[in-house]
């Protein structure tokens, strides 16, 4: 007997039953759905929800993939098993197995918590309010991994799963109903709950947290730095790596945000797709410019002496911004969520340029952790609605505004 069949089969069995969702969730993941429409007209298209999740999710892979490499790759430069690469996206030191194992080991069971936790939260609502599960947690559950340090404790990761999907969604109605991007509430909740595993130079690179803890127990070892370029900045120091370093990604940072490349890559897929709003990416690259470029004025017309802590932020130069943290990631993959972002389309470009706009106002004034994009969003995501209604609202007045000089 097939999978199809006895999925088909269970699906009949308990279609009564409490348990009905978590049945058809996977037999329509799997397969088409099969319900046929008898009567009225319909649209036809291939698509539908599950496809155009995977679709977001096939433009992640390759940060995934390179965030792997990555991760054994910045571990054994901590070491200095190996040296820095001199050829980027050709270096064998760069995708050596050995690499690619550490990273295996350490980022695979945050997929599988993320998933595991995430869906199972999505199945226990799905069967306690009797609906079939949503979808929405599909491209989340990968999003999640992407945007945490690489040694995060699993435990801490399924915790703020939990708060994610509950708070951050269920309550507000599932799928379609939530104000905030699931996956940014869950990092949010990380960062405010356990903010030394979240920020600071040594959680950026596997097993420098763990060194750290035996220097400080009086061990004779060498610390492990894994400062991130944000840092360093922060903490009134020079940019430690090159613009092209940066931009291939090959520098501390979360699991999937550090290769500029591979995401610029990844939105031009999702904008191909027509899955993510280009309105919103280039308005909020725009955004970023326009802040970058004000501080970079506010350096050069000497507003800010060089001993300043805001000076090494504000001095890079602003469209270095777009190649350095997760500003990016956040860009393409977060603030382009069709759920929480602005709906219109001139909505779109306010809400995109105050998320670049912000972002690094926050990246700037907060040396505590400079990365300020997932609040930015966060914040955009409460006021995607209000703008929204100020457009529709403009629109009307003019139309009025139209129909009184047409009856006049």
């Amino acid at each position: 007997m097939s999978l199809k069949s006895t999925l088909h089969q269970l699906k009949l069995k308990y279609k009564d039953k409490k348990i009905a969702p978590a049945f058809n969730a996977i037999h329509t993941f799997l397969y088409l759905p099969d319900e046929i429409t008898h009567s009225g007209g319909h649209v036809r298209a291939a698509d539908d929800l599950k496809r155009t999740m995977n679709t977001v999710i096939m433009s992640l892979i390759p940060c995934l993939i390179f965030g792997m490499f990555n991760a054994g790759y910045q571990h054994h430069l901590a070491t200095g098993e190996i040296q820095a690469v001199a050829n980027g996206f050709f270096s064998s030191e760069f995708w050596a197995f050995s690499n690619l194992t550490i990273g295996l080991w350490k980022i695979l069971p945050l997929v599988i918590i993320s998933y595991g936790v995430g869906l199972g939260v999505e199945f226990i609502f799905a069967i306690i309010k009797k609906h079939e599960v949503e979808e929405g947690y599909l491209v989340t559950g990968m999003l999640v991994p992407l945007i945490v340090p690489v040694d995060i404790p699993l435990w801490m990761l399924a915790v703020a799963v939990v708060f994610g999907v509950v708070i951050g969604k269920e309550v507000f109605g599932g799928t379609g109903m939530n104000i905030l991007n699931p996956a940014l509430t869950i990092r949010a909740f990380l960062f405010f709950a356990y903010p030394t595993w979240m920020s600071g130079d040594k959680v950026w690179v596997h097993g420098a947290v763990d060194r750290a803890n035996e220097i400080a127990g009086g061990a004779q070892l060498d610390a492990m730095s894994g400062e991130t370029i944000l840092g360093s900045l922060a903490q009134g120091k020079e940019m430690s790596y090159s613009i092209l370093d940066s931009f291939y990604g090959f520098i501390p940072g979360s699991v999937g945000e550090t290769s500029t490349l591979l995401i610029v890559l990844g939105g031009l897929f999702l904008i191909f797709s027509k899955i993510g709003s280009w309105r919103i990416m280039l308005s909020a690259v725009l955004g970023t410019l326009a802040m970058g470029l004000l501080f970079n004025g506010v350096v050069s017309s000497g507003w800010i002496s060089e001993g300043s802590k805001f000076y090494a932020l504000m001095a890079l130069p602003f469209w270095q911004h777009l190649i350095v943290g997760g500003i990016a990631f956040g860009i393409v993959f977060m603030a382009t969520d069709p759920v929480t972002a602005s709906q219109t389309n001139k909505g779109k470009w306010i809400y995109g340029f105050l998320i670049g706009f912000i972002s690094i106002l926050i990246r700037v004034f907060n040396p505590a952790y400079p990365e300020g994009v997932f609040l930015a969003i966060l914040l955009m995501n409460v006021f995607a609605p209000t703008i929204d209604h100020y457009v529709v609202q403009g629109n009307v007045n003019k139309r009025m505004k139209r129909l009184k000089l047409k009856t006049a």
